[in-house]
């Protein structure tokens, strides 16, 4: 018991003698610990809110769309299927708000709640049978419009005529991805409202849902389901195309942040072996004087592993308080559901498994410790190390020279401590080549397939019109008529987006990154999406049905995509028939450089009276700036990362050279001298280590984004690495910073009185 005592009052003891070097201990397991929880907490379904979306509404796993109404009977016997949701007929239709027009699947529904694919009404209730003028919006869509419960909600259809309706309730669904997402926009009202206002069936479709008994193999089902009903499929999606799309960039930020996480892990190990082996270092005396005291190696090996294994577990507990929180501000307000016990625990056990045992190495040679030291300890001896000669033979002066000596009489921490400040700057230069990825594509969007800043709808203008107007605006510097229909690809179990802009002799300028733009009819290009979803290649020719019209395709390049996770396919107007091309749906805008958009929108507008629809284009890249604020944590965990391992090099550098500080000033260098000996040692490994890192750091970078662009299907080809003046300036900052901290304790050292300095 008297053992037990004495070990925490020792423990207590050390650790208020370095309150900071421990608390920084601390900062920097929670550090490692929150990233690694936010990233599992963003890569991980259970935060997708499709799951939870999913099984409270019991979804279906795949949705088809058909002309007409399908054999329901038919469907419900096709092996797997447990239940069948609809048909629904869906008629599009425009919603007018505040001048601005979105369009709108208005879906027919009844007042009893369906078995399956239930919409979950959030605000307000759902249909009755009395609400022929009544409508339930889904929740994204209406809060992008700022749609309200018993508020107006007027739409026009195809025929042109106008439709007031009320809503009357807010409701999430499983069906399709959020809003502006996934467009058009998807409400509710009932069977009959609908009819009323679209009574033509051809201008509507019909959507059934199929629930499945195995919900992971969804082919055969397809299979079955297109075999079935026999060309009358216009698309299909599965629940796996609802669940990305409901992601967003989630599992982009949960990717970085794993990355990050894992490199400032090892970070992390290397600098808690270095600690405790400068710890053990210059206790060296402590602990031969408990060694007399009666403990033995084993209770010496207990006593420091305790005292650094507590610090290593308090920064995982407040770890794992902290990455709930930054997980939920990550996510920007969509719900968050608990990291499964599974993945935390093993976050948790990892970290605290590395944490051991890199204290386990360090504790173990104290434990060998002998009860009677060399009295005072001086360096290790050994040789010159190259650079301390060529700092020699170049003549540099002698604190120089000096200090280049010292910085390898340890060789072993010092290894440690280069790699240990390496990793972090390896880190930080890959976080600013993500920066600089994302501000290239904000200022060149057309690098990522976003060359147009604009689009035109004719709306109540005649086509040609339309792109009259739009062509005579001084701004203007090309205009692309476009039209976006879906395309089955060649097994036919799935639906992607077909999208035609400007024509074979005059494409749009998507960003090819492999192979050549369409120039032909019949030759397209596609995404890194698409191309792995059909598993073919450049230069194949593939045959799909686009807009209902089969045609043979001859994918002839590779763009960068964004959209859809790259499952887009890219072609010429001319390309598809006549029903989908003429006329276009709309007009891509490329404005000249300078331009500026809303200036154009409003002169476009102002010139058609109103009669034209001008949407801005919506940079991607944009929904991405939370990468900015992340990149800014981890770079502050980063550094901390590389301070404790300064401290640590800088307190075996005072450790080791102690008896030599009464030497060099008896030799008549002076305390500024002295201290630029001390500096020197230490910021020589700084140099190296940030170098090091800096250049392994710029060799991956590219890599590691091109290969998340792949992955991701927007395709490689995207990555950039920080102009050379931010990694000069990144470079100075860490050196500056790393031996403005060394020079405090070094300057202290240097003017203190050699007794006390030798003692």
């Amino acid at each position: 018991m008297s053992t037990l005592r004495a070990s925490v009052r020792w423990i207590r003891a050390d650790l208020r003698a370095r309150r900071g070097q421990a608390l920084l201990t601390v900062l920097v397991v929670a550090g490692i610990v929150t990233a690694l929880i936010t990233s599992a907490t963003l890569l991980e379904d259970g935060t997708n809110p499709w799951r939870g979306l999913f099984a409270e509404s019991r979804g279906a796993h795949v949705w088809i769309h058909t002309r007409d109404a399908p054999d329901v009977a038919a469907l419900s016997r096709l092996h797997g299927v447990v239940r069948v949701a609809g048909p629904y007929r869906t008629a599009p239709v425009m919603l007018t708000m505040d001048g601005r027009k979105s369009p709108v699947a208005l879906r027919g529904m009844e007042p009893a709640p369906p078995p399956v694919a239930v919409p979950l009404v959030r605000r307000g209730r759902w249909l009755r049978a009395g609400d022929v003028d009544g409508v339930v919006v889904e929740r994204s869509f209406a809060e992008a419009l700022d749609l309200r419960v018993g508020g107006p909600f007027t739409v026009t259809a195809l025929n042109g005529a106008s439709h007031p309706l009320t809503v009357l309730g807010l409701a999430d669904t499983a069906d399709q991805g959020f809003y502006p997402e996934t467009t058009p926009g998807l409400a509710w009202t009932l069977t009959s409202t609908l009819a009323g206002i679209e009574p033509a069936l051809g201008r509507s479709e019909s959507v059934t849902g199929l629930r499945l008994a195995d919900g992971e193999d969804t082919l055969p089902v397809v299979h079955g389901a297109v075999t079935l009903l026999a060309g009358q499929v216009q698309r299909m999606s599965t629940w796996r195309e609802v669940r990305a799309s409901m992601e967003l960039d989630n599992r982009l930020l949960g990717l970085l942040l794993a990355l990050f996480g894992v490199a400032g892990l090892v970070a992390a190990a290397l600098a808690i072996a270095n600690a405790v082996g400068g710890r053990v270092l210059t206790q060296t005396r402590d602990i031969a004087t408990l060694k007399s005291l009666g403990y033995t190696r084993g209770q010496i090996f207990g006593l420091l592993m305790a005292e650094h294994g507590a610090l290593g577990l308090l920064g995982i507990a407040a770890g794992l308080l902290c990455g709930r929180l930054v997980a939920a501000l990550a996510l920007d307000g969509m719900p968050v559901l608990p990291l499964s016990p599974i993945p935390l625990l093993a976050i948790a056990a990892g970290t605290a498994a590395t944490v051991f045992v890199a204290v386990a190495l360090p504790a173990w040679r104290g434990g060998r410790t002998p009860p009677i030291p060399s009295a005072p300890a001086s360096p290790p001896g050994g040789r010159l190390s190259r650079l301390a000669r060529l700092a020699f033979l170049v003549r540099l002066p002698p604190a120089l020279v000096l200090g280049t000596r010292d910085a390898f009489t340890r060789r072993v921490p010092a290894l440690l401590s280069i790699v240990g400040l390496a990793v972090p700057m390896m880190m930080i230069t890959i976080g600013l080549g993500c920066w600089a990825t994302l501000d290239d594509f904000l200022r060149h969007p057309e690098r990522v397939g976003q060359a147009a800043a604009l689009t035109v709808l004719p709306d109540k203008l005649p086509a040609e019109d339309a792109a009259r107007l739009a062509g005579a605006d001084p701004d203007v510097a090309a205009v692309y008529p476009g039209s976006e229909v879906s395309a089955l690809e060649p097994e036919q179990t799935r639906s992607v987006p077909a999208r035609a802009l400007g024509t074979s002799a005059a494409p749009y300028p998507f960003s090819v990154v492999e192979g050549r733009m369409f120039a032909a009819r019949g030759e397209a290009v596609a995404g890194q999406g698409l191309l792995d979803l059909m598993g073919v290649k450049i230069g194949d020719r593939v045959r799909m049905t686009v807009g209902g019209t089969p045609l043979i395709v001859h994918i002839v390049g590779r763009v960068v995509e964004p959209d859809q996770d790259g499952e887009v396919l890219s072609l010429g107007m001319d390309s598809l028939a006549a029903k989908d091309a003429v006329p276009p749906q709309f007009y891509s805008l490329v404005l000249r450089p300078g331009a500026d958009p809303a200036a154009v929108r409003a002169r476009l507008l102002a010139a058609s009276g109103e009669a034209l629809e001008v949407e801005r284009v919506v940079n991607p890249a944009e929904r991405l700036v939370v990468i900015r604020g992340v990149i800014v944590a981890l770079i502050v965990v980063l550094a901390l990362l590389g301070l404790a391992n300064l401290l640590t090099a800088a307190a075996l550098g005072l450790r080791d050279h102690a008896l030599d500080l009464a030497v060099l000033k008896a030799m008549g260098l002076t305390p500024r001298q002295v201290a630029a000996t001390l500096v020197t040692g230490t910021g020589l490994l700084v140099v190296l280590g940030v170098i090091a890192g800096t250049l392994a750091g710029v060799s991956v970078v590219g890599e590691l984004i091109d290969l998340q662009g792949r992955t991701s299907g927007v395709g490689a080809g995207i990555g950039r690495a920080p102009a050379p003046l931010t990694l000069a300036v990144a470079v100075a900052t860490a050196i500056g910073a790393a031996l403005l901290v060394t020079l405090i304790p070094a300057r202290r050292a240097a003017r203190a009185q050699v007794p006390v300095t030798a003692r």
